[in-house]
């Protein structure tokens, strides 16, 4: 069992009472939660050099890292921690919105946060972490119509590459929402595996399109962070 820790911003919250606050996990409190993973003898790794664990082709101590949406404030807090460690990690980019902002939260009353642009995504890059794919333009795909689907999906992935000079393996579905066909135009799309918002730990039986993760917020005090990292727990709801 393998966690794979999913995180979206990493900087000061906004406000009590501001929506999606939960999102924000504070730089001191990301850094305490790094050091510990190093101090326990754990390795923070991208998707893509966690999938050979993942399938059960490596073993060892290792915890999947995840960014979603691709915000400046992850490059500005998040990155000089995991290069200090040694570590490596994912950031999942919305391709048509370097450098532009949340757009798809501002209906939510979320504060606008502005995203990596291109310059920042190459620093990462070059750091030895990973880019992957949060589709084109953020959208629910299910609720959109098939054509326009596979588009956000395959069109990311090419732009991206095209951009970045690299291949994009990784691809998460935006507010995890998905179907079977969806899975299966990600899989025909060429990237290796997929993450979701399910709660869990990855197994090596698991379908490397339907990945679980463990949700990090603004609240998971150590003790919890370490539990949710460390203990078949959390794989356990998911299964029930």
């Amino acid at each position: 069992m393998i966690p794979i820790l999913m995180y979206h911003q990493v900087d000061i919250p906004a406000a009590k009472g501001t929506p999606f606050r939960s999102l924000t996990v504070h730089p001191k409190r990301f850094t305490s939660q790094m050091r510990w993973l190093k101090r326990l003898g754990y390795t923070g790794l991208s998707m893509r050099d966690l999938m050979p664990y993942v399938r059960g082709e490596k073993q060892g101590k290792v915890i999947g890292l995840t960014f979603d949406d691709g915000y400046h404030n992850v490059f500005k807090n998040a990155l000089p921690v995991l290069n200090e460690l040694g570590f490596t990690a994912t950031n999942y980019i919305v391709s048509n919105h370097l450098g532009g902002t949340n757009f798809w939260d501002a209906d939510n009353g979320v504060p606008s946060s502005t995203l990596m642009n291109q310059d920042e995504i190459i620093q990462w890059l070059e750091g030895g972490h990973e880019i992957g794919s949060h589709t084109q333009d953020h959208v629910h795909l299910p609720r959109i119509a098939p054509a326009e689907a596979k588009k956000q999906i395959t069109q990311s992935k090419t732009d991206l590459e095209q951009l970045l000079g690299t291949k994009i393996d990784s691809f998460c579905y935006p507010y995890g929402h998905k179907t079977a066909e969806i899975e299966q135009w990600v899989a025909d799309s060429g990237y290796d595996n997929a993450t979701t918002t399910a709660r869990g730990l990855a197994l090596t039986e698991d379908d490397p399109f339907d990945l679980p993760r463990v949700n990090i917020t603004r609240s998971t005090h150590i003790f919890h962070f370490l539990q949710k990292c460390l203990t078949k727990k959390e794989h356990q709801k998911r299964r029930r």
